[in-house]
């Protein structure tokens, strides 16, 4: 009696095929769970489906700067545009990479697209302004006529006094921290604690400061008089809405860099009076996040100018260090709203500073990116530009389904006229592929930002194909096995590794298509090569954990092992030949020549 052959095991799916299935089911019970959980239970749709307008941006290096678009460059750029989109009251809009130098920007429904257009099409603009004064980030109500001379004086000496009060806290937060770096150092470099982040308003004030607040901002000290126009207009600004604050950023972006200008903070927490700009964005070299630990101030913020940058800074701040709070503040100001309105306390030479206070990592690096994008070489142009209605949007998503119903009817109608019982089991196979493909879908919209736009539709649409016929290559085989005399259950297993190999090869054909689609290829169509990928994927785990395993088990049941007419696999039909049975010793032997 032959001994066994040692060293090979049975494949799980063909010793212990309910494993393979209770792993699946696993899955799916995992997988549907999680969209419950993040309470998102349809897929996340694209502009074409669900309306909207989209933008795809194409970097550009400036002449003289070869290699401007890198990985942080584009990284910072989307976070400029985020903010723009942000600005115009939109809830929805998303803007990401794709690529190493385009930018997509989509838009929901119910969005100015020309609006649109004009703030993802435009280049930021960063400049350095003096403060002139600032004020709460509320509107401020109107003066009464005559008796508010007097009074309005005396509440400006009242809000002096305040401010002094509020003010030695103040300093002295930045006297403790200047200590030991009052005198510049040998290498030139800028003093660290020379530029402070101004402090928020809202925690200075203590109690009895309260009753003095402003109805009207004070006159600046030092003799600078805010023109009343401008005074008027910082007076009816409201920084407390997006809109409000978006519409200020746009009129203070559109003046010229050399007349003062009202802007609000990006948080709209104040306003400010600013001067003209003293430095521009492109005079800042480089600028970074950096964590101090050898003075122990945290994250900070350090810049780099250029040397006539350097030389402006330098001016810049020497006349600010001699003036008062809040005249020794300048803002910086992105797209006409301040992002940083740190102080001076002395003329920084050297061509390079350091913004320090209350920075965590996060806003440390916020800033520095903000600052860096006003020297990115970096200007941006419309390569594509789609608006689609909803009604259109909806349109397009309902012709998507009835294609791919019309299309899986048709392979239905196939499966089953052909393989009869076994289509059984493609039909189950291909219900258990579409249930992962919709949840992870669905799942892949908040966690990446998968949206399912009408190419992706397309590649759902082509799956049904390549997973159907994943199933027959597999059928196909069984039967080449019964033909040749075998019983089911040796025929189930023998078809098995020369239709493992058949599919591995044809999905691999495929995934490879897919990703060098969803590489070479920039907007939609990534949509079409990603979901095609993923069916792909899906494809292979489904034969693999689904198919297979089914397939052995029902190889025992009576209805398919006796080869029923109705089962798809009867000999008779398939026409099988008697298995050949060699008698013993009737071996036919050779006769060798010399």
């Amino acid at each position: 009696m032959a001994a066994p052959k040692k060293g090979r095991r049975a494949p799980a799916s063909q010793g212990h095929p309910g494993r393979a299935l209770i792993l699946v089911l696993i899955a799916i019970v995992g997988l549907i769970g999680g969209m419950f959980y993040s309470g998102t239970l349809t897929p996340r749709l694209g502009i074409d489906l669900a309306g909207g307008t989209s933008f795809t941006l194409a970097a550009q290096n400036q002449p003289g700067k070869p290699n401007a678009i890198n990985e942080t460059n584009m990284k910072t750029a989307s976070d400029i545009m985020e903010r723009r989109v942000n600005g115009l009251g939109v809830s929805e809009a998303e803007v990401q990479t794709q690529g190493d130098n385009h930018i997509i920007v989509n838009i929901p429904k119910g969005t100015d697209a020309k609006q649109a257009r004009q703030q993802v099409g435009t280049t930021a603009q960063l400049g350095f302004r003096p403060v002139l004064t600032n004020a709460a980030g509320t509107k401020t109500p109107e003066p009464k006529p005559s008796p508010s001379q007097s009074g309005a004086g005396g509440k400006g000496k009242g809000d002096k006094a305040a401010g002094s009060k509020a003010q030695p806290g103040t300093q002295q937060n930045a006297s403790s921290s200047q200590s030991p770096s009052a005198k510049p150092t040998t290498q030139g470099r800028a003093v660290t604690d020379a530029l402070k982040k101004a402090p928020s308003p809202k925690p200075t004030p203590s109690g009895p400061a309260k009753p003095s607040l402003p109805a009207t901002p004070p006159p600046p000290p030092g003799g600078a008089a805010i023109p009343p126009a401008l005074q008027k207009q910082l007076n009816a600004l409201d920084c407390s809405t997006k809109q409000s604050r978006a519409a200020a950023g746009q009129k203070a972006a559109g003046a010229k860099p050399s007349d003062p200008i009202v802007a609000c903070k990006d948080d709209g927490t104040q306003k400010y009076v600013l001067g003209p700009v003293g430095v521009e964005g492109t005079d800042v070299k480089d600028a970074k996040a950096v964590f101090d630990s050898q003075q122990g101030q945290g994250w900070i913020v350090q810049m780099d100018f250029t040397s006539e940058g350097g030389k402006k800074f330098a001016d810049v701040t020497g006349k600010l260090a001699t003036k008062a709070q809040p005249q020794n503040q300048f803002a910086i100001v992105l797209d006409g709203a301040v992002v940083s309105d740190p102080r001076v306390s002395e003329r920084l030479n050297g061509g390079n500073a350091t913004i320090s206070g209350g920075f965590d990592q996060k806003s440390a690096e916020d800033l520095g990116n903000m600052l860096s994008y006003g020297a990115l070489p970096l200007s941006f142009k419309i390569d594509d530009e789609t608006t689609v209605t909803a009604a259109l949007g909806g349109e397009q998503l309902h012709a998507g389904l009835i294609a791919g119903a019309i299309g899986l009817a048709l392979v239905v109608l196939y499966l089953v006229a052909y393989y009869r019982g076994l289509s059984l089991v493609a039909l189950a196979s291909l219900c258990v592929s579409a249930i992962l493909t919709y949840a992870i879908m669905t799942l892949l919209g908040p966690a990446i930002g998968f949206a399912l736009n009408l190419p992706a539709v397309c590649g759902a649409i082509v799956a049904i194909g390549i997973t159907a016929d994943s199933f027959i290559v597999y059928f196909e085989r069984i039967r080449d096995e019964i033909r040749e005399g075998r019983t089911l259950r040796p025929a189930v297993e023998r078809g098995w590794p020369r239709a493992r190999r058949t599919i591995l090869v044809s999905d691999f054909v495929s995934f490879l298509a897919a990703a060098v689609l969803f590489i070479v290829t920039v907007g939609k169509v990534k949509g079409f090569a990603f979901t095609l990928g993923l069916t792909t994927v899906l494809d292979v785990v489904v034969v693999f954990f689904f198919t297979k395993p089914l397939m052995t088990l029902l190889a025992r049941r009576k209805f398919f092992a006796d080869g029923h007419p109705w089962s798809g696999l009867d000999p008779k039909r398939l026409g099988a030949r008697p298995p050949l049975r060699r008698r013993r010793g009737s071996a036919p032997t050779q006769t060798k020549e010399a």
